[in-house]
Protein backbone atom coordinates (compact mmCIF):
# COMPACT_ATOMS: atom_id res chain seq x y z
CA UNK A 1 0.00 0.00 0.00
CA UNK A 2 1.47 3.47 -0.88
CA UNK A 3 2.86 5.40 2.12
CA UNK A 4 0.19 7.75 1.43
CA UNK A 5 -2.86 5.96 1.55
CA UNK A 6 -0.91 4.56 5.03
CA UNK A 7 -1.08 7.98 6.29
CA UNK A 8 -4.68 9.21 5.51
CA UNK A 9 -5.86 8.87 8.88
CA UNK A 10 -6.08 12.15 10.46
CA UNK A 11 -3.79 12.48 13.92
CA UNK A 12 -7.46 12.05 15.99
CA UNK A 13 -8.10 9.00 14.25
CA UNK A 14 -4.23 7.53 14.46
CA UNK A 15 -4.27 8.61 18.65
CA UNK A 16 -7.94 6.68 18.30
CA UNK A 17 -7.32 3.44 16.49
CA UNK A 18 -3.88 3.15 18.65
CA UNK A 19 -5.44 3.28 21.98
CA UNK A 20 -8.51 1.15 20.58
CA UNK A 21 -8.69 -2.85 20.70
CA UNK A 22 -8.77 -5.29 18.10
CA UNK A 23 -8.51 -4.88 14.49
CA UNK A 24 -8.59 -1.02 14.27
CA UNK A 25 -5.34 -1.29 16.84
CA UNK A 26 -3.74 -4.20 14.87
CA UNK A 27 -4.53 -1.87 11.51
CA UNK A 28 -2.53 1.11 12.93
CA UNK A 29 0.27 -0.02 14.39
CA UNK A 30 0.73 -2.59 11.64
CA UNK A 31 0.60 0.81 9.32
CA UNK A 32 2.49 2.84 11.49
CA UNK A 33 5.24 0.13 11.41
CA UNK A 34 5.61 0.01 7.47
CA UNK A 35 5.47 4.44 7.67
CA UNK A 36 8.48 4.39 10.05
CA UNK A 37 10.21 1.50 8.37
CA UNK A 38 10.15 3.77 5.33
CA UNK A 39 11.27 7.22 7.14
CA UNK A 40 14.10 5.77 8.64
CA UNK A 41 15.63 4.05 5.15
CA UNK A 42 15.54 7.46 3.64
CA UNK A 43 16.87 8.79 6.57
CA UNK A 44 19.08 6.72 7.61
CA UNK A 45 20.48 4.92 5.33
CA UNK A 46 23.66 6.86 4.67
CA UNK A 47 24.37 7.17 8.14
CA UNK A 48 25.62 3.59 9.01
CA UNK A 49 27.79 0.71 6.47
CA UNK A 50 25.50 -2.25 5.95
CA UNK A 51 24.01 -4.05 3.24
CA UNK A 52 20.63 -3.57 2.25
CA UNK A 53 19.25 -6.55 4.21
CA UNK A 54 21.45 -5.67 7.32
CA UNK A 55 19.94 -2.03 7.10
CA UNK A 56 16.37 -3.44 6.95
CA UNK A 57 16.67 -5.98 9.58
CA UNK A 58 17.99 -2.71 11.47
CA UNK A 59 15.28 -0.42 10.43
CA UNK A 60 12.95 -2.97 11.54
CA UNK A 61 14.29 -3.36 14.79
CA UNK A 62 14.32 0.88 15.37
CA UNK A 63 11.05 1.00 14.52
CA UNK A 64 9.51 -1.61 16.50
CA UNK A 65 11.29 0.21 19.23
CA UNK A 66 9.84 3.29 18.57
CA UNK A 67 6.40 2.04 18.43
CA UNK A 68 5.94 1.11 22.01
CA UNK A 69 7.66 4.78 22.50
CA UNK A 70 5.22 5.84 20.81
CA UNK A 71 2.35 3.87 22.06
CA UNK A 72 3.59 4.75 26.10
CA UNK A 73 3.82 8.39 25.02
CA UNK A 74 0.04 9.29 22.92
CA UNK A 75 -0.95 11.20 25.85
CA UNK A 76 1.85 13.45 25.25
CA UNK A 77 0.65 14.16 21.64
CA UNK A 78 -0.50 17.91 21.52
CA UNK A 79 -1.38 17.73 17.69
CA UNK A 80 1.18 20.65 16.90
CA UNK A 81 2.48 18.37 13.73
CA UNK A 82 0.88 15.74 11.88
CA UNK A 83 1.09 12.54 13.93
CA UNK A 84 3.01 10.78 11.71
CA UNK A 85 5.72 13.50 11.66
CA UNK A 86 5.76 13.03 15.65
CA UNK A 87 5.93 9.64 15.48
CA UNK A 88 8.88 9.75 12.77
CA UNK A 89 11.22 12.29 15.16
CA UNK A 90 10.85 9.43 17.80
CA UNK A 91 11.84 6.58 15.56
CA UNK A 92 14.48 8.84 14.50
CA UNK A 93 15.51 9.40 18.38
CA UNK A 94 15.24 5.99 18.78
CA UNK A 95 17.74 4.81 15.68
CA UNK A 96 20.18 7.72 16.33
CA UNK A 97 20.69 6.63 19.84
CA UNK A 98 20.55 2.73 18.85
CA UNK A 99 23.18 3.20 16.55
CA UNK A 100 25.72 5.52 19.29
CA UNK A 101 25.59 2.83 21.52
CA UNK A 102 26.12 0.34 19.16
CA UNK A 103 29.41 1.75 17.83
CA UNK A 104 30.24 1.98 21.70
CA UNK A 105 29.47 -1.42 22.58
CA UNK A 106 32.69 -3.23 22.57
CA UNK A 107 34.43 -0.46 24.09
CA UNK A 108 35.32 -0.70 27.41
CA UNK A 109 35.23 2.09 30.46
CA UNK A 110 38.22 0.57 32.03
CA UNK A 111 40.41 0.07 29.05
CA UNK A 112 39.63 4.33 28.30
CA UNK A 113 40.43 4.91 32.12
CA UNK A 114 43.51 2.70 32.44
CA UNK A 115 45.27 3.87 29.03
CA UNK A 116 43.78 7.31 28.14
CA UNK A 117 44.51 8.86 24.74
CA UNK A 118 46.58 11.84 25.71
CA UNK A 119 46.55 13.25 22.02
CA UNK A 120 42.48 13.51 22.88
CA UNK A 121 42.56 14.99 26.06
CA UNK A 122 41.86 18.55 25.59
CA UNK A 123 40.09 20.14 22.36
CA UNK A 124 41.41 23.68 21.97
CA UNK A 125 39.69 26.92 20.43
CA UNK A 126 42.57 27.75 18.31
CA UNK A 127 44.17 25.33 15.75
CA UNK A 128 46.49 27.38 15.11
CA UNK A 129 47.98 28.58 18.53
CA UNK A 130 50.17 31.82 19.02
CA UNK A 131 53.19 31.69 21.36
CA UNK A 132 51.77 32.55 24.40
CA UNK A 133 48.52 30.33 23.45
CA UNK A 134 51.04 27.58 23.00
CA UNK A 135 52.78 27.68 26.23
CA UNK A 136 49.54 28.06 28.20
CA UNK A 137 48.30 24.58 26.21
CA UNK A 138 51.34 23.02 26.84
CA UNK A 139 51.46 23.60 30.62
CA UNK A 140 48.09 23.35 31.15
CA UNK A 141 47.81 20.00 29.44
CA UNK A 142 50.69 18.44 31.54
CA UNK A 143 48.60 19.42 34.85
CA UNK A 144 45.46 18.38 33.55
CA UNK A 145 46.74 14.99 32.73
CA UNK A 146 47.81 14.66 36.07
CA UNK A 147 44.84 15.95 37.76
CA UNK A 148 42.45 13.57 36.25
CA UNK A 149 44.57 10.75 36.87
CA UNK A 150 45.54 12.09 41.09
CA UNK A 151 42.59 14.17 41.95
CA UNK A 152 39.50 13.21 40.19
CA UNK A 153 37.43 10.23 41.89
CA UNK A 154 37.00 6.89 39.64
CA UNK A 155 33.81 7.46 38.47
CA UNK A 156 34.71 11.12 37.85
CA UNK A 157 37.32 10.27 35.84
CA UNK A 158 35.59 7.75 33.92
CA UNK A 159 32.93 9.57 33.32
CA UNK A 160 35.28 12.70 32.27
CA UNK A 161 37.49 10.26 29.74
CA UNK A 162 34.39 8.84 28.34
CA UNK A 163 32.00 11.61 27.50
CA UNK A 164 34.99 14.74 27.21
CA UNK A 165 37.29 13.28 25.63
CA UNK A 166 36.63 10.02 23.47
CA UNK A 167 32.77 10.88 22.95
CA UNK A 168 31.37 8.57 24.32
CA UNK A 169 27.10 9.77 24.04
CA UNK A 170 26.02 10.37 27.86
CA UNK A 171 23.41 8.04 28.05
CA UNK A 172 25.69 5.29 27.23
CA UNK A 173 27.89 6.34 29.62
CA UNK A 174 24.97 6.37 32.34
CA UNK A 175 23.79 3.30 31.33
CA UNK A 176 27.03 1.22 31.79
CA UNK A 177 27.90 3.45 35.26
CA UNK A 178 23.84 2.38 36.67
CA UNK A 179 23.28 6.07 36.18
CA UNK A 180 20.91 8.27 35.11
CA UNK A 181 21.43 11.37 32.24
CA UNK A 182 20.57 14.21 35.10
CA UNK A 183 23.02 12.20 37.55
CA UNK A 184 25.57 12.11 34.71
CA UNK A 185 25.63 16.29 34.05
CA UNK A 186 26.19 16.69 37.87
CA UNK A 187 29.34 14.38 37.88
CA UNK A 188 30.99 15.96 34.84
CA UNK A 189 30.41 18.86 36.19
CA UNK A 190 31.42 18.24 39.82
CA UNK A 191 34.94 17.09 38.30
CA UNK A 192 35.71 19.75 36.05
CA UNK A 193 34.86 22.48 38.32
CA UNK A 194 37.56 20.36 40.43
CA UNK A 195 39.95 20.29 37.79
CA UNK A 196 39.71 24.46 37.10
CA UNK A 197 39.89 24.75 40.68
CA UNK A 198 43.22 22.78 41.11
CA UNK A 199 44.42 24.77 37.90
CA UNK A 200 43.39 28.20 39.49
CA UNK A 201 45.30 27.14 42.41
CA UNK A 202 48.62 26.20 40.36
CA UNK A 203 48.48 30.02 39.48
CA UNK A 204 46.99 30.03 36.33
CA UNK A 205 44.47 33.01 35.49
CA UNK A 206 40.67 32.96 33.94
CA UNK A 207 42.42 34.72 30.86
CA UNK A 208 44.79 32.36 30.62
CA UNK A 209 42.49 29.26 30.94
CA UNK A 210 40.26 30.93 28.69
CA UNK A 211 42.76 31.19 25.58
CA UNK A 212 43.46 27.59 26.20
CA UNK A 213 39.98 26.11 26.14
CA UNK A 214 37.98 28.89 24.43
Amino acid sequence: MPEAALAGRSNEQWVADLQAMGPARDAAIADLRRLLVAGLRRGLLRQIRASGREFESQAEDFAQEALLKIIGQLDAFRGDSRFTTWAHKIAVRVALTELRRKRWQDVSLDAMATSPDETRAVEFADPAPGPAQATDKKAVTALLHRYINDELTERQRSALLAVGIYGMPLEEVARRMGSTRNAMYKLLHDARRNLKRKLTADGFSREQLLRVFG
